[in-house]
C-alpha cells in the first residue's frame, strides 16, 4: 500500500471488495489516483460503482480488500476532514437560506466555529453563489442547488471531492458551469473523484478514467492515451450487423446507428473496407477518419469476453 504523505495518491485501493450475502457487489477493485486530476469512474449499471464509493468514504465496510485516501487508511479521522461528497441525490430544505445550509454543514463537519464565516464565504464564491448567499433554497434552480451542493462538499477547501453524477439532472448551461467549476478545482489541485454515465461529460473534463464491470477495473490510463489510435467512421445504410463476419480481415468492427467503426485500421485499407461494404451492397454516405470516442471505447471493453 502507499505510504501517507504529500506524495501518495489521493486514492489506492487493492483488491477491494464487498459482499451482501450470496451478492457480490464488488469483486476486487484495485486502482490509484495520483493527485491534482479529475478521475472518471466508468461502468454501467450494477458493475460496482456506488459500492466502490460508499467503501471508499467509509459509509459501507468492506468484505476484504484494503483502501488508502491521501495516504491514510480510509476512515482515517484527519484524511477524512479533507474529503468532500456530493451524492446524487440531495435536498436541503427549501426554508433554508444558502448560508444557513453551509453554515449547517460546517457544523457537521466540525469545523473551527472561528472560520465559518471565511469557509461559508468561500464556499459561495467557488460555486458562483457569492451574491445569492441570503436567498432562500426553493428560489434556486436545478442549476443553482447543484452549485450549493458542490458548495457544500467544497467546505473547508478539501484535498479530495467524490462527485457522484454532478450533472445527470442540469441542462445544457448547468452542465457547462459544473464542468468550470470541476476545471476550477483540479487548476488549484484539488483531486475530483467523477462518478458518472454521460460519457461525453467524462470525455471533456476527465484526465484519467477507469472502467469498471462485474466489479473490477478492465481498463484504467490518461484518457488521451486510453483513446490514441486511429479510427475510421463510415456511415452508411443497407448494412446489416449479420454481415460483419465478412469483413473480418479489416478487424474489430462495430455497427451503431448507421456508423461502421474500424479501430486501428492502416489508412492504405480504407479504400478497400469501402469497396467491400459497396460488394455486399451497402450505400456509403461519409468516410471520416479520427480518434474514437470514450463511449465507442467504453462499448468494446463490455462486448469482451
Amino acid at each position: 500500500m502507499a505510504e501517507a504523505g504529500a506524495a501518495s495518491p489521493a486514492v489506492h485501493t487493492v483488491q477491494l471488495a464487498k459482499r451482501y450475502g450470496a451478492t457480490v457487489a464488488l469483486a476486487g477493485l484495485s486502482m490509484t489516483v495520483p493527485r491534482g486530476e479529475v478521475f472518471g469512474f466508468l461502468g454501467p449499471n450494477g458493475a460496482g460503482k456506488t459500492t466502490a464509493v460508499k467503501l471508499l468514504l467509509g459509509l459501507a465496510r468492506p468484505s476484504r480488500g484494503e483502501a488508502m485516501l491521501l495516504g491514510a487508511p480510509v476512515g482515517d479521522r484527519q484524511a477524512r476532514r479533507r474529503v468532500g461528497y456530493l451524492p446524487e441525490l440531495f435536498r436541503y430544505q427549501g426554508w433554508l437560506r444558502a448560508a444557513e445550509v453551509l453554515g449547517l454543514h460546517c457544523r457537521l463537519a466540525r469545523l473551527p466555529r472561528s472560520g465559518w464565516g471565511d469557509a461559508i464565504r468561500d464556499a459561495l464564491a467557488l460555486v458562483g453563489l457569492a451574491e445569492r448567499g441570503q436567498d432562500r433554497v426553493q428560489t434556486f434552480s436545478k442549476g443553482m442547488q447543484q452549485r450549493l451542493g458542490l458548495g457544500v462538499a467544497l467546505l473547508g477547501r478539501p484535498a479530495l471531492v467524490f462527485l457522484d453524477e454532478p450533472t445527470s439532472a442540469l441542462d445544457p448551461v448547468g452542465r457547462h458551469d459544473v464542468r468550470t467549476i470541476v476545471s476550477g478545482l483540479r487548476d488549484r489541485g484539488t483531486t475530483v473523484f467523477l462518478n458518472s454515465h454521460l460519457l461525453s461529460e467524462v470525455e471533456q473534463i476527465c484526465d484519467r478514467v477507469a472502467v469498471v464491470d462485474h466489479g473490477r477495473v478492465v481498463a484504467e490510463g490518461r484518457l488521451q492515451e486510453m483513446l490514441a489510435g486511429d479510427v475510421v467512421r463510415v456511415r452508411c445504410s443497407d448494412l446489416r450487423v449479420e454481415q460483419l463476419p465478412e469483413l473480418s480481415r479489416f478487424g474489430a468492427l462495430t455497427l451503431r446507428d448507421g456508423v461502421l467503426v474500424a479501430e486501428r485500421l492502416a489508412q492504405d485499407l480504407v479504400p478497400d473496407l469501402v469497396a467491400s461494404l459497396v460488394g455486399l451492397g451497402a450505400r456509403i454516405h461519409q468516410v471520416e477518419p479520427g480518434r474514437r470516442s470514450l463511449e465507442e471505447h467504453f462499448l468494446t471493453l463490455l462486448r469482451q469476453p
